[in-house]
């Protein structure tokens, strides 16, 4: 180690890639400092992104009394008028608490905080704006992972005025709850959105460019999410693109190439977001990003600057915080020459729209493409004991099998606790089980559990049935 430096590792970004790398570093005996903004600890996954999006859609969920219709009528409601304040009460609780654990993290692994902006004035020199553009700092490091994060990206021809047309992190500073609005964009933050202001009420109009929304998720499991989401009144406006938006006093026009126009109180554009590197003087550490901002890396997350290391949203795909939390750690680890092993293959994807979304694993598609012969196993929550307890006759459970190893491929799930349920899968693959494992097992009962009980017995009874047809052929042969 090169001890001119003040710090063995130098962390821009105290998100969850961040963070964790940083706390990686420092486990293994490291001078970690992290650089970032006072307001901004955690990143924008605690301050704009993905903590608050979450405790709304559960401070939503519980206002709404949505969980409990089947069970109580269409009309059951906690609360009657919900107001934002009611829903910001909840935001700023989580918010404050989540953002003093992290600096706790931080501390009692002796890791320094930095508050401030970040630039390259050399490979490993860092200028740090110190609470302003008068006050500077100047950090020297060995090793400097950029964990920067994401902004929305914002289309030259859409003016934002933060009132009536807002991106994805001025979506929470709305004034009251509209009862009309149109979503640009159906990727994974614009569908989440999407579904919570549907639950609340309010007409919601989905706007997307491509011809099918979540793409890379099972079309099946979609389908039942959009068969969902019109039941909320949301209408979708698939292989659509916005020419532009007109906002007045009293709401919004948005015009679509195709010519038709839309009336709505408020437009939310979630339309991709753009690497957050601006500011961060690349060309002085002989970096360059690419036109989304995003840093390209090796397999160790290396940059092209091999000292430099990059994680999270600012590299791309699939830009999760759970994903980066690792990357975040595997940096670390091969940036000091530590032993670490991944499973990316069998990274989950939670998607919280109401109802969730999640898999892990491949999908039909993928497996039709690759000519691997597979089976299907499907299980209803209408089925379980425990579905009917809460109220959730809608959600799925999906098992792909391999035909002749019986191995797990992929499990999809859709409706409450999705995005824990999966994980159960992804146990059962990372071990190189097989669906007889889980015909063989006992689950509690009941549970939303019992789903993968139920699909892996589905899918025997396929298998078990080609089985027995194909022998009998070749007997009458």
């Amino acid at each position: 180690m090169d001890h001119e430096h003040e710090y063995d590792l130098a962390v821009i970004g105290s998100g969850p890639g961040g963070q964790r790398s940083a706390i990686m570093a420092a486990k293994l005996g490291k001078r970690v400092c992290v650089i970032d903004a006072r307001t901004m600890v955690g990143g924008v996954c605690v301050q704009t992104g993905t903590i608050p999006s979450k405790t709304l859609r559960e401070a939503v969920l519980y206002l709404t009394g949505m969980q409990l219709r089947e069970l109580y009528g269409a009309s059951y409601r906690v609360k009657e008028e919900i107001t934002v304040t009611d829903l910001l009460g909840r935001l700023q609780h989580v918010i404050g608490r989540e953002t003093e654990v992290i600096r706790a993290q931080l501390l009692r692994n002796h890791v320094d905080l930095i508050g401030g902006l970040a630039r390259f004035s050399d490979p490993h020199t860092l200028e740090v704006e110190v609470d302003g553009p008068d006050q500077q700092r100047t950090v020297t490091a060995d090793k400097i992972i950029i964990a920067t994060g994401t902004t929305p990206a914002r289309p030259g021809h859409i003016t934002f005025d933060g009132v009536r047309v807002l991106d994805s992190d001025q979506i929470l500073d709305v004034e009251r709850v509209p009862d009309t609005m149109v979503v640009v964009g159906a990727g994974v933050i614009g569908v989440e959105y999407a579904s919570i202001f549907a639950a609340l009420g309010t007409r919601v109009t989905l706007v997307e460019k491509r011809p099918a929304m979540l793409p890379f998720c099972d079309p099946e499991i979609i389908e039942s999410l959009k068969f969902h989401l019109r039941d909320q009144t949301m209408s979708f406006r698939l292989g659509e693109e916005v020419a532009g938006v007109e906002a007045g006093g009293n709401g919004t026009i948005t015009t679509l190439a195709s010519g038709k126009r839309i009336a709505a109180e408020v437009v939310m554009y979630s339309a991709g977001r753009q690497g957050n590197t601006e500011r961060l003087r690349l060309d002085s550490a002989g970096l360059k990003a690419d036109d989304r901002g995003r840093l390209v890396v090796d397999d160790h997350y290396r940059t092209e600057v091999e000292h430099i290391y990059a994680v999270g949203d600012v590299i791309g795909f699939p830009a999760l915080a759970a994903t980066s939390m690792d990357q975040g750690r595997l940096a670390a680890s091969h940036a000091f020459d530590e032993p670490a092993h991944d499973l990316a293959a069998l990274q989950p994807i939670g998607i919280y729209t109401i109802p969730e979304v999640s898999y892990c694993g491949k999908t039909e598609a993928e497996l039709t493409e690759e000519a691997v012969p597979f089976e299907v196993g499907i299980s209803r929550y209408r089925e379980l004991a425990r579905g009917q307890i809460i109220g959730d006759s809608y959600g799925m459970l999906k098992l792909i099998v391999h035909t002749d190893t019986r191995q797990i491929l992929g499990v999809h799930v859709f409706g409450t606790n999705a995005t824990e349920l999966v994980h159960i899968g992804q146990a059962i693959m990372g071990c190189g089980g097989t669906v007889d494992y889980l015909v063989d097992t006992v689950l509690n009962y009941p549970t939303l559990s019992e789903a993968y009980k139920v699909a892996a017995l589905d899918v025997t009874n396929k298998l078990r049935a080609v089985e027995r047809l194909t022998s009998s052929m070749l007997v009458a042969d």
